[in-house]
Order: C-alpha cells, then sequence, then structure tokens
C-alpha cells in the first residue's frame, strides 16, 4: 500500500539526526512510499506550511553531516505553546490544530525524532489518534528503554579530545583546570570522557559534591609532584546540601538552562588550593561535528527500524537498542525518568579503582 510518511527532528540537535532522516527516507522510498519533512518540530504542522518532500535525492550525502536538514527546536509543545495575549505570554493547547494538520496533509505515519520531551509529546498525540513512531536521540544518553542513543559516542569524543589538548597545557603552567561537559542531570558525558581523558577528578550529578574532598585530591596529586590537576564536571553537578546551577531560570514553554557549575568550583578550588586555576565549557560543540562511526551506524539502523515499525502498525511504540538488535519498545519506557548513572555501574566502579575523584 503508498503511504505518506513523514519525519521530525524536535529538542536539541544531535550528531546522527541526517543518517536517521537518510535512512528514514531510502527505507521508505524501497516501499514505494512517500516521504516527507516537517520543519522545526512539531511547529512545521502549525504555520500552514506544506510539508517538505523527500526524495532520494534529498538526502543523498548528508549521513557524515552534524545538524539537522529538518531544523529542530526545544520550544514547541504544542500541548503548551506559548501564546502572547494581551501583552502577557500564557500556554495554550494547540495539539488539536495539529492533528487537523497532520490529516489535512493526508499523512498517514509521524516519525518523531527525540528526547524525553519529545517523545513524550508524540506519546500524547499518539493518544489523540495520531500514527506516531518514536526515534531515541539525545546526547546526554539519559532516555530509558534503550542502551545508548546516537549523538552521546560523538559528544564524549569531543570531550575527550578537549581534554587531550588541555593536558599539555594544564602541565607547562602547573595549573589547575576545571571542564564543563552536558548531560543536564545525568553524568554519563562527564564520566565517560573524563576517564578516557585521563581526568584526575570527575563530577556528576548522580554523586553530590564536596568540594573540600576535591581540593584534597588537588593537594594529594602536588605532594606525589604532579603539580597540574585536570577536573571534569557535569553541568547539573550539584554539591552536597546545595542545589544545581543555573544559568536561566525556566521560562514558559521553555526548561531551565543549566550551566556556570564550572566556574563556581573554578573559584572554590582556586581559594582553597592557591593553584593558578582556568575554567572551559565545551557548551554545544559538544552537539557539533560529524557523527562518529558509533553514532552514523546506530542512527542508520534506528531510521530503517523506524520505518519497519511504520511498515508493521507498532504505532505508539519507538525503536530502541538492547544489545545485538534494535527493537520496539513502548514510547512510555522513555518516560518513565531519566536514566542517570547506576551507582553500582561498572564504568563508575572503573573509575574509582583508577584512582579517580569523584567528590565523595
Amino acid at each position: 500500500m503508498t503511504m505518506r510518511v513523514a519525519i521530525t527532528t524536535g529538542g536539541g540537535d544531535a550528531p546522527g539526526l541526517n543518517a536517521v532522516i537518510r535512512a528514514v527516507v531510502l527505507a521508505g522510498t524501497r516501499r514505494g512510499w512517500s516521504m516527507f519533512g516537517i520543519r522545526r518540530g512539531f511547529a512545521g504542522l502549525l504555520d500552514d506550511a506544506e510539508p517538505t518532500p523527500l526524495p532520494r535525492e534529498a538526502v543523498r550525502g548528508i549521513t557524515h553531516l552534524g545538524g539537522t536538514i529538518l531544523g529542530t527546536t526545544n520550544r514547541g509543545n504544542p500541548f503548551s505553546w506559548p501564546t502572547v495575549r494581551d501583552g502577557v505570554t500564557v500556554e495554550t493547547d494547540r495539539s488539536d490544530e495539529l492533528l487537523d494538520a497532520f490529516r489535512r496533509h493526508r499523512l498517514d505515519a509521524l516519525i518523531v525524532v527525540g528526547g524525553d520531551g519529545t517523545l513524550g509529546i508524540g506519546q500524547r498525540l499518539w493518544e489523540k489518534g495520531m500514527p506516531v513512531i518514536g526515534v531515541p536521540k539525545t546526547i546526554d544518553n539519559d532516555v530509558s528503554g534503550t542502551v545508548v542513543t546516537f549523538g552521546f559516542d560523538t559528544a564524549v569524543t569531543t570531550a575527550t579530545e578537549a581534554l587531550d589538548k588541555l593536558h599539555p597545557t594544564a602541565e607547562a603552567h602547573d595549573r589547575l583546570f576545571v571542564v564543563e561537559v552536558m548531560g543536564r542531570h545525568a553524568g554519563w558525558i562527564a564520566l565517560h570522557s573524563g576517564i578516557a581523558g585521563t581526568a584526575d577528578v570527575i563530577l556528576i550529578p548522580e554523586i553530590p559534591y564536596d568540594i573540600a574532598k576535591v581540593a584534597d585530591k588537588v593537594h594529594e596529586r602536588e605532594a606525589a609532584g604532579r603539580n597540574f590537576t585536570i577536573v571534569v564536571v557535569a553541568e547539573g553537578a550539584i554539591p552536597k546540601d546545595g542545589t544545581v546551577t543555573l544559568k536561566e531560570e525556566q521560562r514558559a514553554g521553555q526548561a531551565a538552562r543549566l550551566g556556570g557549575v564550572a566556574e563556581r568550583i573554578a573559584q572554590e578550588l582556586a581559594e582553597r588550593t592557591g593553584k593558578e586555576t582556568r575554567m572551559l565549557t565545551l557548551g554545544h560543540l559538544q552537539r557539533g561535528g560529524s557523527p562518529t562511526t558509533f553514532d552514523r551506524l546506530l542512527a542508520l539502523r534506528f531510521g530503517a527500524a523506524a520505518v519497519r515499525a511504520v511498515a508493521e502498525k507498532r504505532f505508539g511504540q519507538m525503536v530502541a537498542l538492547q544489545p545485538p538488535n534494535v527493537v520496539f519498545v513502548p514510547i512510555t519506557e522513555a518516560l518513565r525518568g531519566s536514566r542517570g548513572v547506576p551507582l553500582d555501574a561498572d564504568v563508575l566502579r572503573t573509575a574509582r579503582d583508577l584512582g579517580i575523584a569523584l567528590g565523595d
């Protein structure tokens, strides 16, 4: 049966999104389907724009590209759409308009690529009658239901390369460096890059840190003749009896922006140790660049599997990696809560065995 299938990418961008789009288009056109792209997340169905046709020619040569050819947004929740009324921004429910647009364009299915926020919207649309298939995506690697998400490996590689470059300059000047990485409330990026990049201290949200213990690690290294220290901190790391560091408070239709914890820690460590201290925030560098081989392959597998899910009418489900296979699980699996680093995780025990301080 000829179908009209659309794909949209929502939330923050991640290396591998274009590979997913390419796999979806190629797998769909091989079945004789008409494939379309919805631009800028769900907003593309609410602005009266026509879905973008995606023939095979439209996705040639994009597997290795970062970003997304469809654009994305993390402010496009149709159930809580920011609307200005009398100069005041209020949230309105435009989900019925979105479903009307979906039907008006005679679409048969929507493949939604995103993190738990975007997938949560997809689940609610499915409950309202839209045929939705989910594809989990986040560099933070915190989506439940799948062992890993594409984009994570690339982000870790970027952070590790940065740490490799910092080591020589830190050692040359006997400096203390504090490096802030992404991850929101999950410490996967900090932990993996910190171990691979031979950091001396790794601070993650799952283990509230004691700044005195971090300073002790610096002094320990000094006593051993190691006059430099590298500290990797996840943006969501919190001190004992403290709170997360915010760059911007939560606003209508937008989550609070984390950031600034590295600067805070660098200042405290400089005061406690007397060391010349520098801080570096990698920020969106972790989202950019070409996806690694691992992320390309995983993204292509996810995209092809999403089309199989449409063909099998597994709506309300998402693709997930449960090694060695990509399987289908309910989207609700991704909504059970953020998947943080378990305190008994092997990778965490590895850090301790290597002598890396975790601030506890």
